[in-house]
């Protein structure tokens, strides 16, 4: 199985056109996409110990949610750690492909996976769009609005996000004072999506960040929950493995066993 064949399947599932305009998804670092896959490692971050690990494991291909390439290099040096992990990954001729933007706003993509763990129904886009890709168009949207199986308490709503998302601190406003029964949410930094949940009359609104002020003013409005941005988008990998498996049984696929979440809590 050729690199290529692995990234087309990739592609094929979250387009590179859906990508948002300042992202850089895609092929990372790679001298061919000719080249026979040993295996391929899967991460939410591309860093020096992900790669020490492919390297150990064997495996030439590392696909990754968040790109390891994001602003232009200006020189690969020794002084940052994009620029050692650039250095390393070459040294070893290890191609890093990644999935950002496009598998966030794809259908079945970061957050289907969220609603999924959630248990959400009737799982719809809040903002769908139509976006070209090659000879046809495709559905595409950065959050999305479902319902939850029947009402939850807000408190037990919140907790079970902690217990199934194994979240160290969840962020929230106060308590709701009404059952939740509509979810909107957005994963990573969606914030930018707020207004829209408000606007759908979601109970709950769920992401990854959110800043102070926009804690402000929405006071039994809606049940705001913060996740953290490792947390909302480590299920990225589960993604990239179904896609992976399902188009090269036979190749040896490894789902990372290091945490790169930065953010460390007390």
């Amino acid at each position: 199985m050729k690199i290529k064949d692995i990234l087309n399947a990739l592609e094929r599932f979250a387009p590179l056109p859906l990508q948002e305009s300042y992202d850089n998804a895609g092929l990372q670092i790679g001298l061919t996409a000719e080249q026979e896959a040993s295996g391929a490692l899967l991460c939410l971050d591309v860093t020096e110990d992900v790669i020490n690990e492919a390297i150990d494991l064997g495996c030439n291909l590392i696909v990754s949610h968040h790109p390891l390439l994001f602003r232009p290099l200006r020189h690969v040096t020794e002084d940052t750690q994009v620029e050692r992990c650039v250095r390393l990954a070459i040294q070893n001729d290890i191609a890093i492909y990644s999935a950002h933007t496009n598998l966030d706003n794809a259908e079945d993509g970061v957050n289907y996976r969220i609603a999924e763990k959630l248990g959400l129904v009737d799982v719809q886009m809040m903002q769908p769009r139509q976006v070209n890709v090659a000879d046809h168009r495709v559905v595409a949207g950065s959050g999305l609005i479902g319902y939850l199986p029947g009402p939850e308490d807000s408190l037990a709503f919140l907790q079970r996000i902690k217990d199934v998302f194994h979240i160290e601190c969840l962020q929230h406003n106060e308590l709701l004072g009404r059952p939740i029964e509509t979810v909107a949410l957005c994963g990573g930094a969606g914030a930018f999506m707020l207004d829209e949940a408000i606007r759908l009359g979601a109970d709950a609104f769920l992401t990854g960040e959110m800043s102070y002020h926009q804690f402000f003013g929405h006071e039994q409005e809606i049940q705001l929950a913060v996740m953290g941005h490792y947390q909302s988008e480590q299920y990225t990998k589960e993604i990239f493995y179904s896609v992976i498996t399902d188009r090269a049984p036979d190749l040896p696929v490894f789902i990372t066993s290091i945490d790169t979440n930065p953010i460390k809590y007390l």
